[in-house]
């Protein structure tokens, strides 16, 4: 059976596996060939074409089972030849690991990996430790950490806790851990008006004109003032397009998208209303039709601190000798998924690089990495 998992070595495998989104590239396969030879039962939780893994060492039904949650599959390479180092090369120079993905965090899943493998073999615990790797986060994230938890549901497997090793410090190793996320919202916007000859704008109902005053009220709009654990709320507008290449034709139709990131003073559900609410205003005043698609990625929510997020606290601190901040800023994550099933916290490595060109990992944080969720599991079973 492995042992002391060589960290660096299991990201470097992991980068190699070409898995954008959703192709699974090898990368699950690779991770349940090493944890089924260290005796954790794996069990493929396939859906819809998307590939995750769930992993346990221990009996079912543990009285106590930590759980890691994170994802195999990445972002898309984008200009490939603006890479300097092959993008699933896994090359190492000064210091850095170069990789799509190797920040963005197959360095984190294969820091958590080794943590567990290391300890269940040195020191097995009173309990259950559990690995849910999604091949689905980078996308729309409908079959991939959803369809584990609903994998567990039905097949009464349970974590008591679990800590998402999403890349979390933005400049230092231990500078923050994430104890909660935003909320993230995206509305659909299509302004229907009458087409019309630019000169002669009374014949016509420009929906370029009332679709820019709703755009600018919302924009202007500040949603709250932020509370106790989030920033304010933010809304941006992320394109606009009519389809137009006259400049003597007012067009019937323009639609736009909007994003909002929101805190906990809201929901999907009230941020909608408003959005639908202020749509109306501008139809009434206007005369154009306003309609919106609204597609909600998560809610907002907070794991107040408490146990959980000190353990992982404590254990960054003996490790790095930084106190993490207790952070809710960024964007989404598994965790939103997570924190219906138990208690989650994030904590992973730098993410300066991730979803660039040239994404890269200083090879030093690995081990680190390994040796704070070591520590974890560690403290957690004591």
């Amino acid at each position: 059976m492995p042992s002391n998992i060589d960290p660096i070595a299991l990201t470097a495998a992991l980068v190699r596996c070409p898995s954008v989104t959703p192709i699974e590239g090898g990368a699950l396969v690779l991770l349940e060939e090493i944890l089924s030879g260290a005796g954790f039962a794996c069990t493929r939780v396939d859906r819809n074409g998307i590939c995750n893994l769930y992993a346990r060492w221990g009996r079912q039904g543990a009285n106590r089972t930590f759980g890691f949650n994170g994802h195999t599959d990445v972002v898309p390479l984008g200009d490939e030849a603006a890479w300097t180092m092959p993008p699933f090369g896994a090359e190492i120079k000064d210091g850095y690991l170069y990789g799509r993905g190797s920040t963005d965090m197959k360095s984190g899943v294969a820091a958590f990996a080794a943590a567990a493998i290391d300890f269940v073999q040195n020191t097995p615990p009173d309990g259950a430790v559990v690995l849910a790797i999604t091949g689905d986060e980078e996308d729309i994230a409908l079959d991939g950490t959803v369809a584990l938890l609903d994998w567990m549901k039905a097949n009464n497997e349970a974590m008591s806790v679990c800590l998402v090793g999403e890349p979390t410090c933005p400049s230092e190793m231990g500078e923050a851990m994430k104890i909660g996320r935003r909320g993230s919202l995206t509305g659909y916007l299509t302004i229907t008006g009458v087409q019309g000859h630019s000169a002669y704008p009374h014949r016509a109902i420009n929906p370029l004109h009332a679709g820019a005053r709703l755009l600018d009220r919302l924009a202007s709009h500040d949603l709250d003032q932020g509370t106790d654990h989030f920033d304010p709320s933010s809304l941006a507008v992320v394109t606009i397009d009519a389809g137009n290449p006259a400049t003597n034709v007012i067009p019937a139709v323009m639609k736009a998208a909007v994003n909002i990131r929101f805190n906990d003073q809201h929901t999907g559900a009230t941020i909608s209303a408003w959005l639908q609410d202020e749509a109306a205003k501008i139809a009434e005043e206007t005369g154009v039709k306003a309609e919106w698609r609204i597609t909600i990625s998560g809610e907002s929510f907070i794991t107040p601190p408490g146990d959980l997020s000190d353990l992982v606290s404590r254990a960054v601190t003996a490790e790095t000798g930084r106190t993490p901040e207790l952070s809710t800023s960024g964007g989404t994550s598994d965790a939103r998924f997570v924190k219906d099933h138990c208690p989650v916290v994030e904590f992973g490595l730098v993410g300066k690089t991730m979803h660039q060109v040239d994404e890269r990992v200083l090879v030093e944080q690995i081990p680190q990495l390994k040796a704070i969720y070591l520590r974890i599991l560690t403290d957690y079973f004591a």
